[in-house]
């Protein structure tokens, strides 16, 4: 039976001579992994192969069966064609680790609409943000996609709440007996990032590159400690240096 959804490509391995594995986070079926056949094979035209690069946003028609580890795909097209995200040195490694970060977050192949309309308007608020708005985006996105899987930083930050406790997620007034904490402007701006809600407003943020890579890895321990097996981020290394 098939069936169209919306998906947000995740990954693509290449498979034989012509064909692709693509796992594919789809806005009905959650993430899914699809064999497409032929799309590499120079017959065809190696531009099909384009569609699967991650990060794209493509509409689908799809074969799916609950009983099946892998389906295919009967139709592709583009949801929403990137002006810059696929092009963009800096944009297109800030949609890459957007895209590993949800990755290892998905371990189970459930639906969820508000996280995957939550993650096609973030990429598509990427693709026309400005250069500041853009540097700032991986912190945007790491602190609000946690909301989706249930532990999101809670925002209760004061004067006297100044340590934040990355194990328990809350801001607290003393220094925990464990390693995992921010502690001074590391987590005001945190407190701030989190009362961001659309991505313009990241404008006002002026952060240099170092409290950007600072903020970044507490993010990550952040998740790693909420998320088994989560392990480093490949995407994180490449992020520091282009921006």
């Amino acid at each position: 039976m098939t069936h169209k959804t919306k998906g947000i490509v995740l990954r693509a391995i290449k498979y034989g001579e012509t064909s692709l594995v693509v796992t594919i986070f789809t806005e009905l079926f959650g993430v899914q992994t699809y064999m497409v056949n032929g799309v590499r094979s120079a017959k065809k035209g190696a531009a099909k192969a384009n569609y699967f690069q991650p990060a794209a946003v493509l509409d689908l028609i799809v074969y799916h069966s609950e009983n099946k580890p892998m389906h295919r795909i009967k139709e592709f097209s583009w949801a929403f064609l990137f002006d810059t995200v696929l092009t963009d040195v800096i944009k297109n490694s800030i949609a890459s680790f957007m895209v590993e970060l949800l990755q290892k977050c998905l371990k189970q192949p459930e639906a969820n609409a508000d996280l995957f309309n939550f993650c096609e308007e973030a990429l598509t608020e990427l693709d026309k943000s400005s250069k500041k708005v853009g540097a700032n985006f991986p912190l945007f996105f790491a602190l609000h996609l946690a909301h989706f899987f249930g532990f999101r930083i809670a925002d209760n930050y004061t004067a006297a709440d100044t340590f934040l406790d990355l194990q328990e997620g809350i801001f607290i007034n003393h220094q925990p007996a464990h390693p995992y904490f921010i502690e001074g402007e590391s987590a005001r701006l945190t407190s701030q990032l989190l009362k961001v809600m659309q991505p313009y407003e990241l404008e006002s943020f002026s952060l240099n590159h170092e409290i950007r890579r600072k903020l970044l890895l507490s993010y990550q321990s952040y998740y790693a400690l909420h998320i088994s097996d989560f392990g480093q981020m490949k995407t994180l290394m490449v992020l520091h240096e282009v921006l």
